[in-house]
């Protein structure tokens, strides 16, 4: 009868541990502490009306994100600034989070102005900068301006592998990685080329990415214009020729008044600038704890 006890109280014992073993093991994170895999906005996530609002004051209670960008990154500052009057001030942002608004620090780094201004590398160092000086700061954005068509293989390498020491020395900070803007050189171009080097690597390595040129190459109807050379204008080829002599952004807009908001967009059109600020407040939700569903 002790025998029988005995082993009882031993199978107890071995399910007791291998439980507490199991449930204790950590989820494999990335960098930034994601545990649900790679988080990549893009045209597919232009449909601000399905971000529950609860995301949207999460998002504005808990995050504080610097962005360092010259005037292409530009555009997602002028679609949110624009989107308030549009539909609500829930989408208010400033520079401190005063007012119950999302704390967006915009440009507020020293020493570099975008990832290739004034070279390849000065970001990063201006963002340890930055984040030893403002522990406060838990989201980091950085954006291109035009540098992704002329890198090279090594170009975005070394991008990355700065993106992933910072991620491995600032733990508790969001790094978000970006594609650059499209340039009219098409799917055989260097710049598709290396933005898909960006996105193979955020999706292999769990990484948040903000994908700046596929939103450039879809309309809110999600008609693809990513194969008739579309440049960061919204200007494409309509007939197979060569030559660029539509404009997808003008063209929707036309057709669909009340449905977009003018705003200073550079380089390109409003209907750009829009699409760009709802992709920008889906991510600041995903990255307040939002699923994206």
């Amino acid at each position: 009868m002790k025998k029988q006890i005995y082993s009882i109280l031993c199978i107890f014992s071995l399910l007791f541990v291998s439980t507490i073993l199991f449930t204790s093991c950590p989820k494999s994170t990335s960098g930034n502490g994601d545990t649900t895999g790679a988080v990549v906005v893009n045209h597919n996530s232009t449909i601000i009306s399905t971000i529950p609002q609860q995301w949207i004051e999460q998002a504005k209670a808990n995050l504080i994100i610097a962005y360092g960008h010259t005037s292409h990154g530009s555009q997602l500052v002028s679609g949110m600034t624009g989107l308030i009057n549009f539909i609500s001030d829930l989408y208010d942002f400033n520079g401190d989070g005063s007012g119950g608004a999302l704390e967006f620090r915009d440009t507020p780094f020293s020493g570099a102005a975008d990832l290739g201004n004034p070279d390849r590398e000065a970001w990063e160092e201006a963002t340890r900068n930055y984040l030893d000086a403002h522990s406060e700061v838990n989201v980091i954005i950085w954006s291109w301006c035009g540098q992704v068509s002329s890198a090279t293989e090594s170009d975005i390498n070394l991008y990355l592998n700065l993106m992933d020491g910072l991620e491995e020395d600032y733990p508790d900070v969001k790094f978000v990685y970006m594609t650059g803007h499209v340039d009219g050189s098409g799917l055989d171009g260097n710049l598709h080329i290396r933005n898909e080097q960006i996105r193979d690597y955020c999706s292999a390595n769990n990484k948040i990415l903000y994908d700046f040129a596929d939103i450039e190459v879809y309309d809110p109807d999600n008609t693809y214009f990513g194969d008739k050379i579309p440049n960061d204008n919204c200007d494409y080829d309509t007939d197979g020729n060569g030559s660029r002599d539509g404009n997808w952004a003008e063209e929707w807009q036309d057709a669909h008044p009340g449905e977009w908001y003018d705003c200073g967009c550079a380089h390109s059109q409003p209907l750009n600038c829009n699409q760009k600020a709802y992709v920008a407040w889906w991510l600041w939700a995903r990255l307040a704890g939002w699923s994206g569903s």
